[in-house]
């Protein structure tokens, strides 16, 4: 009995300072610029979820340490049925570890290489799952301002939610200087360096639908300042003659005045209830989305996530980096990066 007691005690401990060994690692789901992403169990409740585990190495070397530390501090503060939220956070020498719902649809950018484009039901759901996940953001005072296929993600009923808050920041009247982003998503105030709003927001919305609807983005180029001066030169609308068949002129038209180049002109920036008022949406129940009753119109297959063997992805790709890691004043930097919502409770 005696040694039941310390094994209970010695697995209480292990929880309460979280660790990797609480979980039980399945499966990779993908690879990212920081590490990689994994299905877990955890062995407490049996439980599944995505784990990132991002290289404290790489952070500092793409000198990105704000941004993740920016993600874990905004997602403390959310919770939402439609986006992907946070369930703890943790660290050790090397790693930084953040824990998520797990979401097995694959993200919208999969799902737009392989069918090229939707149809409208299928675009218009897509617009109304991300137009609450912002409204919610929006509300809680956050812009997102990284808006793009790759951060939409299908749960498996086919309901689409927004992750990624790295580049997401607290509105602030002064803030010209950050100009983050994805180009071709990326709002013209943003990359011209301009105060900003949640019109940014709207703007990455319409570009994804344009996308949807013609298999391409209004502005395209290789560099980012092809795609600036694309947008500089000219306002890309979809004339009625571009609508492809079965597609409404409400929809088009809502996506042309997501897409406008100045703010002041662009459906949302005023009032962002107009987004959901638009015409395209008049038959639309909001209410009954939000409780998740409806049947999406398309259903993700389930995704396969990264064809590769978990033993060569969980190694270390370059150990020489691991040099960064042996100064204090680095590792330092991380000393917050840590989120367990049961100590929240027992508070």
């Amino acid at each position: 009995m005696g040694n039941c007691n310390v094994l209970d005690k010695k697995e209480e401990f292990q929880e309460a300072m979280q660790s990797i060994r609480n979980y039980e690692i399945l499966d990779i789901l993908g690879k990212g610029g920081f590490g990689k992403v994994i299905r877990v169990r955890r062995k407490k409740n049996n439980q599944l979820y995505a784990m990132k585990i991002m290289s404290k190495a790489k952070i500092v070397e793409k000198k990105c340490v704000s941004s993740v530390l920016n993600e874990k501090n905004l997602l403390k503060q959310l919770h939402h049925p439609f986006i992907v939220n946070m369930h703890s956070a943790f660290q050790d020498r090397e790693n930084l570890y953040l824990v998520l719902d797990l979401l097995s649809g694959g993200d919208l950018r999969y799902h737009l290489f392989k069918n090229k484009r939707f149809s409208e039901e299928e675009a218009q759901f897509f617009a109304a799952c991300i137009i609450v996940s912002l409204e919610y953001l929006h509300q809680n005072g956050i812009l997102h301002r990284d808006l793009k296929p790759e951060n939409l993600v299908f749960d498996e009923q086919g309901y689409l939610r927004l992750t990624d808050m790295g580049i997401a920041r607290v509105w602030r009247p002064d803030n010209a200087s950050d100009t983050s982003g994805t180009p071709g998503y990326m709002a013209p105030e943003v990359m011209c360096k301009l105060k900003h709003g949640i019109a940014v927001d709207f703007f990455a919305l319409g570009v994804i639908l344009y996308e949807c609807m013609l298999g391409k983005r209004p502005y395209v180029g290789k560099t980012r300042q092809e795609i600036r001066d694309q947008i500089l030169s000219k306002q890309i609308q979809i004339k009625r003659s571009q609508l492809p068949v079965a597609w409404s002129i409400e929809a088009g038209d809502f996506i042309n005045q997501l897409i406008q180049r100045k703010p002041e002109n662009r459906l949302g920036t005023d009032n962002p209830s107009d987004v959901k008022n638009h015409p395209w949406f008049s038959a639309f129940d909001w209410e009954m989305l939000l409780k998740k009753k409806y049947n999406p119109p398309y259903y993700p297959k389930k995704f396969k996530g990264y064809e590769g063997s978990l033993e060569d992805t969980m190694e270390d790709e370059n150990d020489k980096k691991f040099i960064l890691l042996r100064n204090n004043t680095l590792c330092e930097q991380f000393n917050e990066y840590r989120y367990n919502p049961e100590d929240c409770i027992k508070k």
